[in-house]
Parts: structure tokens; sequence; C-alpha cells
């Protein structure tokens, strides 16, 4: 009977423990989709000096990488954790999430962090998106996206590239070329959000409810990335 209790603890120990790490895993995931969604916020509160609006009515897919005050994005050793949705049939998708690793960027001397915004602007940047790991600028072209109302440069940069790349830094937004930067996908923060294995397909399309922690970021994104009543009209 003592052996049987003793089992019967350890059991309730090791749930108790498991369920307190995967709330820890879900509250870190909801404070980078928090992060995410202010970054979005502050770059687009000054539309002059933004992402141009045939980019935001153009994008396929939005990619935030915030920077965290205990260093998750870690300079030099270039590591960041990134969150994603694409535009589907049924709206933004719900998100997933990211990893972005590279060359150093040498501009950010002293340790200083930036956040970081990546762009899909066509289905061959969403095929990228649904890929376990690509390259910019080896595997998907890349380009230091432009900023503010200037439409001409936003349709040509739109032309060239399947991704626009931004950063933003001491409150400074611009395009920044991330050519051999490294995204791919965080199949365990995935997990953690949905409690499975979800393909980033099945996400990415839309096939998946927006978890409730994620609602926000997925209704900032939705706010700023659309189509303009123009540009509907053209296509009718």
């Amino acid at each position: 009977m003592k052996r049987i209790s003793g089992i019967l603890c350890g059991l309730a120990l090791l749930t108790t423990t498991t369920l307190a790490a995967v709330g820890q895993d879900h509250a870190k995931l909801t404070e980078r989709l928090t992060s995410a969604q202010a970054v979005i916020n502050e770059v687009m509160a000054t539309p002059d000096k933004g992402i141009p609006q045939d980019i935001l009515a153009g994008a396929a897919c939005v990619v935030v990488v915030p920077s965290y005050k205990k260093g998750a994005f870690i300079i030099g050793g270039q590591y960041g954790q990134g969150v994603a949705t694409c535009r589907s049939p049924n709206g933004w998708s719900a998100p997933v999430f990211v990893r972005l690793e590279g060359g150093s960027f040498g501009w950010q001397i002293g340790g200083q962090t930036t956040d970081l915004v990546l762009v899909a602007m066509n289905q061959q940047g969403l095929q990228h998106m649904l890929s376990s790991k690509f390259k910019l600028g080896a595997d998907a072209a890349a380009s230091a996206g432009p900023v503010g109302r200037n439409s001409q440069a936003s349709t040509d940069a739109s032309m060239r590239a399947e991704f626009l790349t931004y950063s933003r830094s001491q409150g400074l937004f611009a395009g920044l070329d991330l050519d051999g930067t490294v995204l791919s996908q965080n199949a365990d923060d995935t997990r953690a959000e949905y409690g499975a294995d979800v393909p980033f397909e099945v996400v990415l399309k839309g096939n998946k409810t927006v978890p409730v922690n994620a609602r926000s970021f997925v209704r900032t994104v939705a706010r700023y990335f659309v189509v303009s009543k123009d540009a509907q009209k053209d296509k009718q």
C-alpha cells in the first residue's frame, strides 16, 4: 500500500511540474505575441515613416521578431524568436512561431537590440514560409523595404523581392539588408501554443482557429495590412 501511495504521489508531482512548465511556456509565448503587436503599432503610428500602403496591401505574410529586455535577441550570436501570420481566404491566419539566425549586424555597436519586420510579398514568399527552413538572399530573394508613402519605390521593391525586410531601433524604422539570415520553424513553441504538433501549412493557410492569446496580434496585423478600396476596384 505504501509503495502504491508513493507511486501515486510521484505521478501527481510529475503532473503538477509538467502543467507548471506548460503554463510558463504559454506565458512566454503570450508575451512574445504582445511584444510583436506593440512593434506593429509603433511602426505604423507614423504613416509617413512606416510601411507604404502598397506593401501593406500586397503582403502575403508578416513576420515580427521583437527585441527582449533579457536578451532573447542576442546580437553577435544573432538569434531571435518571432511570430508569423499569413493572409488566407479566412482572413489573417493564426500565428506560428519562428527563429531567425544569421550574420552579425555590423551597425549595432555595443549590443544594441532591434525589432525586425519581414513581409512576404507573393506566393513564392508564402511557400518559403511553409518550409521548415530557408535563407534570405539565397533561397528567397530579399530586399531592404521602402519606408513612407513613396508608392513608386514600394511598387518597384515588391516586384523584385519575395521578402521585404525592416528594422526598428531606438525609434528609427528603416529597411535593412538581411541577406544570409536563416528563418526556420520553431516547432516546439508552436506545439506549446496549440497543445499538439500542428503543421505550419495548416495554421498559415487559415485552417486553425486563432487562439485567445493571439487575437490582439492578428487583429492588429489585419488593421494595417489591408487592401485599399481603390486596389479592390482595380481587381474587379
